[in-house]
């Protein structure tokens, strides 16, 4: 493996177990975790992967193989780059009481960078998990989801909810990962899209997306200035859609109608999914992209186009998934259309200039584990 022989070079040590976490792509619940709404993530073939040791004092030696160099934090205050995402962990198991020292490691990751599948929660929940089994902690996969996106809010500085870190530590193979965000109750969720003749792909737009730089922060800031407008803990109270929307105006207005009915969206894809109805869901998919485009304005051309060219090609439904602004799309294609809908896309990429996307298939997979 990989990673074994990485850490044996940088340390000249047997690693004391090897964890992976993978990254996630959302079926369809959109900005509504950090709403107290409903998500239907899964997760991907793709992760992180890590070796680790645990140490004596409190130091932490960081390599990764999509990175130069051997990072030594003997303050995990000093971490910077991708290094504050595994420093970030570290502190809130500490700052939650855990003993948890130093540890060498080494990690790996195959999610593709910046395309919306959540390389992020792979890196924080692997360096989480291991910690976990490394010092004893006893932790459930929703702690373990709980103080890695604790990292990222307080360390990274990214106000995402829970989503990623759950899909990544909860999620099963085969199934789709349903999640009430206010009381984060779980349940995994049949999905077998191959059972029905279907496939699912990933276009990964090449569109880098950096949800930290304000726009994700000023979506959620919004979201929460209309609850308080409307009298309500969150979005997710919202009952009455019109008679909130005659009390709001402009972008929050925009806002709350996405966030409502994207999780009546999820209520009814999880109703279609138990009546084994998979090649209905297509419909739904493809309302979230419009409403994440017109109403929560997280969208942008490549996304669009690539969900268009999708549907013209055959596809069932598409949407983008992820924070916006870039990323990846999901699309749902019956196996008989898989090429000429990469070819719609392809073409209609080509025509306006821009490089050829990624497209791979993705089936649910199974959430973090130890591997050795």
């Amino acid at each position: 493996m990989r990673v074994v022989e990485a850490f044996r070079e940088t340390f000249q040590a047997e690693p004391e177990g090897v964890w992976h976490a993978p990254g996630r792509v959302n079926l369809i619940g959109e900005h509504t975790d950090y709403n107290d709404g409903f998500v239907l993530p899964f997760a991907v073939p793709w992760g992180v992967t890590a070796a680790v040791s645990p140490r004596q004092d409190d130091v932490v030696r960081l390599r990764s193989l999509q990175a130069d160099g051997v990072v030594t934090l003997r303050s995990l205050d000093e971490a910077e780059g991708w290094a504050r995402y595994v420093a970030g962990v570290f502190l809130a198991l500490r700052e939650a009481g855990h003993p948890v020292r130093g540890a060498d490691l080494v990690v790996d990751g195959d999610v593709p960078q910046g395309a919306g599948l959540s390389s992020s929660a792979a890196l924080e929940v692997a360096v989480c998990v291991a910690l976990n089994d490394l010092y004893g902690l006893a932790l459930d996969g929703m702690r373990v989801a709980l103080a890695a996106r604790r990292a990222e809010n307080d360390f990274v500085g990214m106000p995402c909810g829970i989503m990623d870190q759950a899909a990544s530590a909860l999620a099963q193979e085969g199934r789709a990962l349903f999640m009430d965000c206010r009381s984060l109750a779980t349940r995994n969720v049949p999905f077998d899209p191959a059972a029905h003749g279907l496939r699912l792909l990933i276009v990964n737009t090449g569109v880098r997306h950096a949800l930290a730089d304000g726009q994700y922060a000023r979506r959620r800031q919004e979201c929460e200035n209309a609850a308080k407008r409307l009298g309500v803990d969150s979005l997710r109270d919202v009952t009455d859609l019109a008679g909130a929307l005659g009390r709001l105006d402009g972008d929050e207005r925009r806002r709350v109608q996405h966030v409502v009915t994207e999780n009546h969206r999820v209520e009814a894809l999880i109703g279609l999914l138990r009546a084994g109805a998979v090649r209905e869901i297509g419909a739904l998919l493809n309302a979230s992209h419009l409403s994440l485009r017109d109403q929560f304005q997280v969208s942008c051309p490549e996304l669009d186009v690539a969900v268009e060219a999708s549907v013209r090609g055959g596809a069932r439904g598409a949407r983008m998934t992820g924070g916006g602004f870039g990323g990846s799309v999901i699309t749902l294609v019956p196996e008989e259309r898989v090429e000429a809908v990469r070819d719609s896309v392809t073409a209609a990429y080509a025509e306006r200039g821009w490089a050829a996307p990624e497209i791979y298939p993705a089936a649910p997979s199974a959430g973090a584990r130890r591997l050795i």
